[in-house]
């Protein structure tokens, strides 16, 4: 289905209607009726939770992304002549910025390039869209606007015969518990060719006091970030949540290895989401679980990928081993 197109290089296409492979309003239900209470990350992303997010990476504070993106540059000529993709399928591209590497040593080595971004957020996707036009005449666009199944069960994902490079940046591997981001990359598995390639980005464990400090950003925008999800509810389902009596409480559990990010009840409350006929009750301090972020080693890279039935052809990681990307292929 066409959304909306620039020019003949770029379309947003959802999946069929009526086949939604997130549910929103059930996934709410079901978070908030839970004990303990959660909520799916995917749902931060709304245009306010993407902005939130750009900014969130440009505040000193928070590495993975500066990271990232200088072991991406230092890498990425091995990593397109290894692969030679035709395709490049991007998981969560939200800006694709970082991806702009790829796409420019792609196009320096051949003359058009498909693009094929999948994200749950429409300016996202045209945003980023409209920008790589401009600045690469000869790539085409087909984005996708879903959650990570839904587009990489996508036809403009099946359909293409071409090499392809699928590409997961950003550390958000971590967002999802070991079985999981097993079952997420065994889908990526299922798409491929035996010719195709997988480039994960994977944040890695390290000191506390760095990664308290990456999720506790001194001018709140993790924190303004977090209660978005609150907002959406409110707008979405019709709900009462007043954002004043929530506050945002991140930690680093080094047993689990995972930054966990909460939204805490100041005070006891019942909070009304209409549009589900449904009434939150809340104790004083009562916690929502809004997102996990795990935090790799080696060896649990190693198994991560050998359990989604594919290799590791390299790694490559920074000297302070702060972050890693990982370029596999099919087993």
């Amino acid at each position: 289905m066409r959304v909306s197109a620039f020019d003949e290089r770029v379309n947003i296409h959802k999946p069929p209607e009526g086949k939604p492979e997130s549910n929103f309003a059930e996934d709410v239900r079901t978070g908030l009726t839970a004990a303990p209470k959660m909520l799916p990350p995917q749902y931060f992303y709304d245009e306010i939770g993407s902005d939130l997010f750009e900014q969130i990476c440009a505040t000193p504070e928070y590495y993975p992304t500066r990271v990232e993106h200088g072991l991406l540059e230092d890498v990425v000529d091995e990593v397109v002549d290894l692969s030679g993709p035709e395709v490049i399928v991007e998981l969560g591209s939200g800006s694709s910025k970082k991806t702009e590497l790829l796409l420019r040593a792609v196009l320096s080595a051949q003359p058009s390039l498909r693009y094929v971004p999948i994200d749950v957020s429409e300016k996202a996707l045209a945003d980023a869209g409209e920008r790589l036009l401009q600045r690469f005449p000869s790539l085409t666009i087909d984005a996708l606007l879903a959650d990570y199944e839904g587009g990489l069960k996508h036809e403009r994902v099946r359909e293409q015969q071409a090499s392809k490079l699928f590409v997961f940046l950003g550390g958000t591997i971590g967002n999802f518990d070991h079985d999981e981001a097993v079952g997420l990359i065994s889908t990526v598995r299922r798409q491929m060719g035996d010719d195709d390639r997988f480039l994960l980005g994977a944040d890695r464990v390290k000191d506390h006091a760095t990664l308290h400090r990456a999720y506790n950003d001194k001018r709140g925008i993790t924190a303004q970030f977090n209660l978005n999800v609150l907002r959406v509810i409110n707008r979405e389902l019709d709900a009462v949540f007043d954002l004043q009596t929530f506050e945002h409480h991140a930690f680093y559990d080094p047993e689990l290895s995972r930054i966990e990010m909460h939204l805490i009840s100041k005070l006891a409350q019942e909070v009304p989401i209409r549009t589900l006929d449904l009434t939150v009750e809340f104790d004083r301090q009562e916690s929502i679980l809004t997102e996990i972020s795990r935090k790799f080693t080696e060896q649990g890279l190693v198994q991560l990928i050998e359990e989604a039935d594919m290799v590791i052809e390299r790694h490559y990681e920074p000297e302070n081993r702060y972050f890693s990307l990982i370029f596999a292929r099919p087993a």
